[in-house]
């Protein structure tokens, strides 16, 4: 009896997390990927000598899929740091969730909140008992703008909690973004337990989080990992699909495109009858990422590993366009290197990256009320594609292609989630179950 094939074409965090699947249940993997680093959206970016992180990238511990992984994967529990629930706003707000049950973690964590008032502290609660009386199910036209006007959300409270969130979550502004989505973020994390709305940031860089350990894992069951081999269209044939790219002759029964949304409609459209889904990938939307190094030297750190930045009203956004600022030296990297977030579309695609460093900077200075030593080196990053943009009744496609043996996966399939790595990898162990299940073998981790 033959060993059953798969291809994948993309190794990215859907792609690999399909793969592992799939080589796990016995079945012969290889992956195909263009690039020479593994990770894709998520991945390091070696320059100048420096190795960091494409963007930052917070995982809850609600978004369980992935943790199950990189134990599958053998990855230390080290590499996440743990952290209770954290919003702090330096000089505004702290809001830290307690070590109880829920919902107790919240209700103390509130209580204690420094920088609101009772009034904040009363919308936040009517906000959480609303969502629950609506079974977390809300109108599919809602945006989080309009939720928050339902709820009747301070302006206080929507600035330094909902909005912040919202964006980091979601990587789409409030008055775009879908209420639905942040509902289902809220329902698994603030309404759940204490455990499910930790923050989860990783120690590590993103290519050695999973997919490096994914790689190894591939090797040990016989799959195959082909980096700077290029995928150029895809053929169906009788018996399966040929490669345009693939070094090999035989056609493969099933193909798993596990490549960006940008990527996929073209490759789609080389099948010839996905030409009409490729075109609905194509025309999604995306919202950008811009993530700003600042390596400030030894002594200088944050009072938390992560804190929001005060980014002020939409005239003044240019001047202080950041959104979060992660601590990389509380996080195992280098003392002193800070790295800021800016998420969505924004004026401060207007600025050169000169003037974005200066400004980035001065809004930290500003936000810790202390004078910051001038940056050792710098470094910005743009991923201009970062996400589809979540907004209510975007089209978001299942796995299933027009071509039978032909499969999705990525963080923009249809999922409760945004695109995020725990919707990449959950793409990517549904098509492997689906794949397993067409084939006739049991998916062991269901």
């Amino acid at each position: 009896m033959s060993v059953p094939t798969v291809a994948v074409i993309g190794a990215g965090y859907a792609g690999l997390a399909c793969a592992v699947e799939l080589a796990r249940a016995g079945v012969h993997v290889t992956v195909f990927e263009r690039s020479h680093t593994l990770g894709g959206r998520a991945r390091v970016v070696a320059k100048d000598g420096r190795r960091v992180d494409n963007g930052q990238h917070i995982l809850i511990g609600a978004y369980t899929e992935l943790t199950r992984l990189l134990r599958t994967t053998g990855c230390s529990p080290k590499q996440l740091a743990h952290l209770p629930l954290t919003l702090h706003v330096p000089g505004r707000m702290k809001l830290k969730a307690a070590a109880l049950p829920a919902p107790f973690h919240l209700a103390a964590g509130l209580l204690r909140a420094e920088g609101l008032n009772w009034a904040d502290r009363l919308a936040m609660l009517r906000l959480m008992r609303w969502l629950k009386k609506q079974g977390f199910r809300l109108p599919p036209e809602m945006t989080v703008r309009s939720l928050l006007r339902e709820t009747r959300q301070t302006p206080v409270l929507a600035e330094l909690v909902w909005e912040p969130l919202c964006v980091a979550a979601l990587n789409t502004p409030a008055a775009e973004a879908s209420a639905q989505v942040f509902a289902n973020v809220l329902r698994d994390s603030l309404a759940a337990s204490a455990s499910d709305s930790e923050l989860l940031i990783p120690r590590v860089d993103l290519s050695e989080l999973f997919p490096v350990p994914a790689a190894r894992y591939l090797a040990t069951r016989r799959g195959k990992l082909r980096t700077g081999n290029a995928i150029e269209a895809i053929q169906p044939v009788d018996g399966g699909f040929r490669l345009e790219g693939d070094p090999g002759s035989r056609p493969w029964p099933h193909v798993v495109l596990a490549t960006a949304p940008y990527h996929a409609g073209a490759l789609l459209a080389s099948t010839g009858p996905c030409e009409r889904l490729a075109a609905q990938i194509d025309a999604l939307p995306h919202e950008p990422i811009v993530t700003v190094y600042l390596a400030l030297g030894k002594g200088q750190k944050l009072s938390e590993p992560m804190i929001g930045l005060d980014s002020g009203t939409t005239a003044t956004l240019t001047a202080s366009p950041a959104q979060w600022a992660f601590d990389r030296g509380q996080l195992g990297g280098p003392e002193g290197l800070i790295a800021c977030v800016i998420s969505a579309h924004g004026p401060h695609e207007a600025l050169p990256r000169d003037e974005l460093i200066l400004a980035t900077h001065a809004q930290l200075e500003r936000q810790l009320g202390r004078r910051l030593p001038a940056p050792e080196w710098s470094q910005v990053i743009v991923e201009k594609r970062a996400t589809i943009a979540c907004r209510p009744g975007i089209f978001r496609p299942g796995m299933r292609t027009p071509l039978r043996g032909l499969w999705l996966a990525g963080d923009y399939l249809d999922s409760p989630y945004p695109a995020t790595l725990e919707s990449a990898v959950r793409s990517g162990t549904a098509c492997a179950a689906a794949i397993l299940a067409e084939l006739g073998m049991k998916a062991t981790w269901l």
